[in-house]
Parts: C-alpha cells; sequence; structure tokens
C-alpha cells in the first residue's frame, strides 16, 4: 500500500516537472518571437524622404504679366467734306508718309472758285496802288483808300476760304505709318461718316500690361522690361514710359506702357505678349523649395533631417517667387532640410533619406 501511493507521489511530481518545463519552454519562444517582431516593425515606423542641402544661391524678385501690343498712333481715315471721290493714290498694306496725298474727292466748283478771286485780286490790288497814289495829291478821299483796301482784304480772306475748302478735298496721311484695307472704291459718294482705311503707326509699338498694387511704386516711367510674343523663340526688350494715375480699386493693378521700337516693323499691334520686369537681385540667399514650408498655427515651419530623425524649425519668409521662398531667419548654410511627405512629418520622427539634393 505504501509502495503505491510512493508511485503515485513520484508521478504526480513528474507530470508537475514536465508541466513547468513546457510553460518555460512556451514562453521563451514567445519572447524570442516578441523580439523577431520588434526590428520589422521599427523598420515600418522609419519615413522615406528627399532632402535639400542649403547652398547660396541668387534669387531673382520679379513681376510677369501678360499683355498686349498696341500701335503707337492709330486713325480711321475720313475725309471732312462730302463729294464723289476722283482719286485713290495708296497701295493696302503699304507704308505711307507724313503728308501723303491719299485720295480726293471732286473740287472742281472750288478750283472755278478759286481762279475767279484770283482774277479779280490783280484789279484789287491795283485798285489800292491807284488809290494810294491819288491820296497823296489829295485827288482822293481817305475814305475811298479805305474802302478799296477792305475789298481788297476781303478778296484775299475769300481766296483763302476756298484754299481751305480744297484742302478738305485731299485726304492725306497725318503721321507716317501702314495703310490697311481700303472700303472705298473711285466713284464712292464719301462723307465724314465713311471709312476710307485704318492707318496704324508700328514703329514703336506700345505694351500694354496691369502691375500688381504692391509694385506699383517700383515700377517707373524708364524700368526696363523683357517680353516673349506667341510664336518667337527670342526675348524682346522694351522701356516703362508712362503708368496710370491711380490703381484700379476693382482689380487692384495699375495701368502701364511701355515702349518697344519695333524698328523692322516685324511685330503687329493686338499680339498677345507675356512680359516680366525684374524689380532686384538677392545675391547669397537661402531659397527653397515653397512645399518644404510647413504652414501651423499661423507659424511656417520647415523640418531639418538631424541625426536620421525629423526636427522642426520656425522660419521667417519673405520673397515668393513660383518655386522657391527666400528664408530670410530660421535656417543656415549647409543644413539639410526635408522636401517631401511633409505632410507626414512629426517632431522626432525617425527618417530615412533616399535621395539629397
Amino acid at each position: 500500500m505504501k509502495k503505491r501511493k510512493w508511485i503515485v507521489t513520484l508521478s504526480i511530481l513528474a507530470a508537475f516537472c514536465a508541466a513547468a518545463f513546457i510553460y518555460k519552454q512556451c514562453q521563451s519562444d514567445a519572447k524570442a518571437a516578441s523580439m523577431a517582431q520588434t526590428p520589422a516593425r521599427n523598420a515600418r515606423n522609419i519615413l522615406n524622404v528627399n532632402g535639400l542641402v542649403i547652398r547660396p544661391q541668387s534669387l531673382t524678385d520679379g513681376i510677369t504679366m501678360v499683355g498686349s501690343l498696341l500701335p503707337d498712333e492709330e486713325v480711321n481715315l475720313t475725309f471732312e467734306t462730302s463729294g464723289k471721290i476722283v482719286g485713290i493714290y495708296f497701295n493696302e498694306g503699304s507704308m505711307v508718309k507724313k503728308g501723303q496725298l491719299l485720295a480726293k474727292v471732286n473740287d472742281k466748283t472750288l478750283q472755278a472758285q478759286l481762279s475767279r478771286y484770283q482774277a479779280q485780286l490783280k484789279l484789287a490790288k491795283d485798285r489800292v496802288y491807284r488809290q494810294s497814289a491819288l491820296l497823296e495829291k489829295d485827288a482822293v478821299s481817305k475814305e475811298a483808300y479805305e474802302q478799296a483796301k477792305t475789298e481788297l482784304a476781303t478778296l484775299e480772306a475769300d481766296i483763302e476760304i476756298v484754299r481751305s475748302n480744297i484742302a478738305l478735298t485731299e485726304l492725306r496721311a497725318p503721321f507716317d505709318g501702314k495703310i490697311g484695307i481700303r472700303n472705298v472704291s473711285e466713284g464712292t459718294y464719301a462723307s465724314p461718316n465713311v471709312e476710307i482705311a485704318r492707318l496704324t503707326k508700328i514703329r514703336p509699338l506700345k505694351i500694354e500690361m496691369h502691375v500688381p498694387e504692391r509694385y506699383a511704386d517700383q515700377v517707373q516711367k524708364g524700368t526696363g522690361l523683357s517680353f516673349n510674343v506667341e510664336g518667337r523663340t527670342d526675348t524682346l526688350q522694351a522701356e516703362v514710359y508712362a503708368k496710370e494715375s491711380k490703381v484700379d480699386t476693382e482689380t487692384r493693378t495699375m495701368l502701364v506702357r511701355a515702349l518697344y521700337p519695333n524698328e523692322d516693323g516685324s511685330l503687329q499691334p493686338g499680339r498677345f505678349v507675356t512680359a516680366h520686369i525684374r524689380m532686384q537681385d538677392i545675391a547669397g540667399a537661402i531659397a527653397i523649395p515653397t512645399e518644404a514650408i510647413v504652414p501651423e498655427m499661423g507659424i511656417d515651419k520647415v523640418f531639418l533631417y538631424r541625426k536620421g530623425k525629423a526636427t522642426s524649425v520656425p522660419v521667417k519668409t519673405g520673397l515668393r517667387t513660383d518655386a522657391l521662398i527666400h528664408i530670410v531667419e530660421g535656417l543656415e548654410m549647409g543644413d539639410t532640410i526635408i522636401t517631401s511627405g511633409t505632410l507626414q512629418l512629426r517632431e522626432g520622427l525617425p527618417v530615412k533619406l533616399d535621395y539629397v539634393k
């Protein structure tokens, strides 16, 4: 009986020891598995990013605007009087000189009046001469002499009126320019309401554009600008010659005009241009991509790469261009900023640089 109890006791102890060994082995395996998973989990928490090492560079402050080419002068040519057109003396699309006769209406009636007055003019002058000689001999009254002088002056005035009316029958170019398509033919009855053609002065050309109000005081007469025209690869130069007296309250821009010589006449008015005014150059500037800026609670921040982690620093910004922003305060030359994944970054987050520029 005692022997049986002893055997049972030994069996229970053996079973207990076996259970304890199995439990300990399971705990050890679980710990090993947990330790094996930790590096993988830590690896997943590292964010792959791109970086940029800050180096000094030149930054240009400028304005880019759209504008239009305008003629220096332009006029619709019309007669100041009415009558039948008897002559057209220009070729469509040609260059004409100031004062050149372009067209004429019938002036035969006026020419006849002029001939009659000119015939009377010689007699009137002779009468005044005779009256003057007789007056010196007291052979005629002073009133008769004055009457002769008045008749001569009236006749000379009538001649000037007729000559002025004849001038109205002639259409002359008011300035040098290029004449367009004519709208009439010989035999057409012309009047001040009938447009004969359009005359355009294309040397020089004006560039009209609108400058944002923040630059209104900086753009002055003599300010240089460059511009490009659709279809041409070259960059052309012009100079501001005038600006509007006030800022437009609706667009908050100021109208500005510049002059381009157009000496070869290769540009035509009405074309669309992209103009750029260079305001200032900043040498040795710290300029970073705009996407690297992280706004937070009204403060601009940038994340730096330091010892494998992201570190945020507040910055003060200045000039902005299309792609870059000038950092006035907060960064130093040689700092490495993080330029990608900025929305996922947080203070102290482990990061890995995939690409550094």
